[in-house]
């Protein structure tokens, strides 16, 4: 009799690890010129990952050079950021071919960045109750964490890795996973050009979040105490 293994939903955040490894390995290039750097590394952690989480079901995400819905909320999204080096650029059809080769599928949408489209896959296939791991390097994706959802990611470099669960969230930040949006809000992401309350840092966002642990009872507390 044979046992099938328990089933696990492998999410890879590609965008996020296609621009880890392009700058975490120096310049590599096939025999043409052809940059590979960002392939590879990306092509390494995939790996490690796989054979690391044993999977039954695995995709990928990428984010599309197109404006998103946060482009048209707020102009100055990400207008800070530089244009990305061609050589970065010209590894992501070559990535999408590794996946291809091993018969990962790729998910895509206007409009929408790839760690949206985790969201949005992670809370489908918590409907059948499959567990989720996200396997990415940026840590906006903590706030995904729940019971049927964990965090694959990166450290430093591209070996040294850990999975968040909410312990572990909570032993890090000192608050839950779904709180990460709050603390966002509050001490703003300069990565995408997105400002926080005036004033307010790293440890007085994380204090506050202790406090009141949102921010509509930070804002309720203000207004019954505006003194």
């Amino acid at each position: 009799m044979t046992i099938s293994p328990k089933p696990l939903f492998v999410l890879i955040d590609a965008n996020a690890l296609i621009h880890r490894s392009y700058h975490a390995i120096p310049p590599l290039s096939l025999a043409d010129g052809t940059p590979t750097n960002a392939a590879y590394g990306f092509t390494m952690t995939l790996l490690s990952a796989i054979k690391e989480l044993k999977p039954t079901h695995i995709a990928a995400a990428f984010d599309l050079p197109v404006p998103t819905f946060r482009h048209q909320a707020y102009q100055p999204y990400k207008a800070h950021r530089q244009k990305a080096d061609d050589e970065l650029i010209a590894q992501f059809p070559l990535t999408k071919d590794i996946l291809h080769s091993l018969n990962i599928p790729i998910f895509e949408q206007p409009g929408l960045e790839a760690d949206d489209i985790i969201g949005i896959l992670s809370r489908q296939i918590a409907t059948h109750h499959i567990p989720v791991i996200i396997v990415t390097g940026d840590m906006d994706s903590l706030q995904l964490i729940d019971r049927n959802t964990k965090v694959y990611t990166l450290k430093r470099g591209l070996k040294d890795t850990i999975i968040y669960n909410s312990k572990t969230v909570r032993e890090r930040y000192g608050f839950d996973p779904p709180q990460v949006i709050d603390y966002k809000a509050l001490r703003g992401d300069p990565s995408d050009n997105i400002p926080g309350v005036k004033g307010i840092g790293d440890k007085t966002a994380t204090t506050l979040i202790q406090k009141y642990s949102s921010i509509d009872k930070l804002y309720n507390y203000l207004a019954l105490h505006p003194d």
